[in-house]
């Protein structure tokens, strides 16, 4: 059999950790290859590999059966090979067309040739179903038209093997389902992907063979077609994984986050939330579900203090906290999980264990008299580090920016957790994260329920929703439009809430 991509026996080791152990991946061409594993098992490592953007330690590369050095993404290029990233290249202040010549721009004497390049990108687009508007700029587009701008930058450099690394991280389930379309559309005219993800659904959707990783070791590659999802969460986690969430029926106490009225203003300075009265209980879990940009964003960063209310009031028990600093929050026993963990969530810069401690350096045990204990400051992070499971190749020394994105969201789930303040707003708490990580979080924030906290959930996985909640709030256009039971409620119903095509009383 004739391979396009053959990578034998790689390996790649960084300080205090083998990423990839003696790993051999072989990809048939005209195929959707998954590539799956828990976070950190080495998935990413490998592309970075094969497009050059890490050099192994050993092993041999092939592509059509020759083979090569991949000195740096350029040399990729030539070979035909193309990286969509996690976190997208994109300049924001550009157009659609400048971020895709970029590099490669035509030119007609001294001046680039915008005319010849918009053409070029919308011809590629109509190709490929894309729908993409050349002229747009990145900063007015959404998340997945942003993706699909990088695609078409692999396109426009006639990259024929495309790897997609977490490709959905960062999109609704409608843009999901767009891309695993346009994924199919890709390998119809001839394209070979390679699709880094641990999530089961997509692979069972779009891929035709997967390879499995574990902790940089090389499990099996098995046809997606005969392999059930279960025997592929088994093979990458090492165990039977429960896809359902264990929880009993929630005892909820008195209301302890009270929304009152809320109004808040958008990035473009129109209201993106209206008016919104809400209220969670001790006890109990309320998922507030929706589809992306219908107000959430705008919910959470008003509640934690990232952004102002333009009217109403939040109340933290009988405490008015709504013109209360992020840190004054904090303190009053706010905790937070934010959707944007590069932003919001950690200081990249940081050592892993600083930023365990972000909330609490200024206080016994891990500061005496105004200097800080670095001992106590590192035994804390070896603790959370073992209990969440957070893989660092240098412990608690690591860079947060070096961690892949799976165990940056675990540090912060592990702090935020750790410290178990009386409500939890939790923004995306499982994005990025594999089946394993997801099961255990879900496991600890039922027991922070079972303790007597009270937890907003905002997640845009359905499922989550459903499986992890007690109560669920339909936001639509900045607005409740339903509350229901968990436990009374189905997908229908709740995407007739969600597109606004009807309304229910709590």
């Amino acid at each position: 059999m004739s391979y396009i991509i053959e990578m034998l026996d790689i390996v790649k080791t960084f300080p205090g950790i083998r990423a990839n152990d003696g790993v051999t991946l072989q990809v048939e061409k005209g195929a959707v290859h998954a590539l799956l594993g828990e976070n950190g098992a080495g998935k990413s490592t490998l592309m970075s590999i094969l497009f050059g953007l890490y050099q192994p330690d050993s092993g041999t590369i092939r592509v059509r059966g020759e083979a090569v050095s991949i000195g740096d993404p350029n040399a990729a290029n030539r070979l035909g090979i193309g990286m969509v990233h996690q976190h997208f290249k994109l300049v924001h202040n550009f157009t659609v067309t400048e971020n895709i010549v970029l590099g490669l721009e035509p030119m007609k004497g001294p001046l680039l040739d915008v005319k010849t390049a918009e053409e070029r990108v919308a011809e590629l687009s109509r190709t490929y179903g894309l729908e993409v508007d050349p002229r747009s700029k990145i900063e007015d587009i959404s998340v997945g038209m942003q993706q699909r701008v990088e695609i078409l930058k692999m396109l426009y450099r006639d990259a024929e093997i495309l790897i997609f690394d977490e490709p959905t991280a960062v999109l609704t389930p409608h843009e999901i389902h767009e891309l695993m379309h346009i994924m199919r559309r890709l390998v119809e005219e001839g394209k070979t992907i390679l699709l880094i993800t641990h999530k089961l659904k997509e692979i069972k959707e779009a891929a035709d063979v997967c390879t499995v990783l574990r902790r940089g070791k090389l499990i099996g590659t098995v046809p997606v077609a005969d392999t059930s999802e279960a025997r592929m969460a088994e093979m990458m986690v090492g165990r039977e994984v429960s896809f359902s969430v264990d929880k009993t029926p929630a005892h909820p106490g008195e209301a302890i986050l009270r929304i009152e009225g809320l109004s808040v203003k958008n990035s473009k300075g129109v209201l993106g939330v209206k008016n919104l009265s809400l209220s969670v209980r001790r006890g109990e879990i309320v998922g507030l579900c929706g589809i992306d940009g219908n107000g959430q964003t705008e919910l959470v960063h008003a509640l934690t203090g990232l952004a102002k209310a333009e009217s109403g009031r939040v109340l933290l028990g009988e405490q008015d906290i709504t013109r209360f600093s992020v840190k004054k929050r904090t303190e009053s026993g706010l905790g937070h999980i934010p959707e944007d963990r590069h932003r919001h969530g950690l200081v990249l810069d940081f050592r892993l264990d600083e930023n365990m401690v972000v909330h609490s350096f200024q206080i016994a045990p891990f500061s005496r008299f105004g200097i800080l204990d670095s001992g106590a400051i590192r035994k804390n992070a070896e603790r959370l580090i073992a209990e969440f499971d957070v893989r660092s190749g240098e412990g608690p020394a690591t860079p947060a920016r070096s961690l892949s994105g799976g165990n940056q969201q675990k540090a912060i789930v592990a702090r935020e957790i750790d410290r178990s303040p009386d409500v939890f707003i939790v923004a995306q708490p499982t994005r990025g994260l594999d089946v394993g990580a997801i099961e255990y979080i879900h496991k600890r924030i039922v027991e922070e329920r079972d303790k007597g906290k009270a937890i907003l959930l905002v997640s845009l996985e359905l499922d989550e929703i459903m499986d992890l909640s007690d109560r669920i709030a339909v936001i639509f256009n900045g607005e409740i439009v339903g509350e229901v039971q968990a436990s009374e409620t189905d997908e229908n119903e709740l995407g007739l809430l969600m597109a606004g095509s009807a309304r229910k009383a709590g």
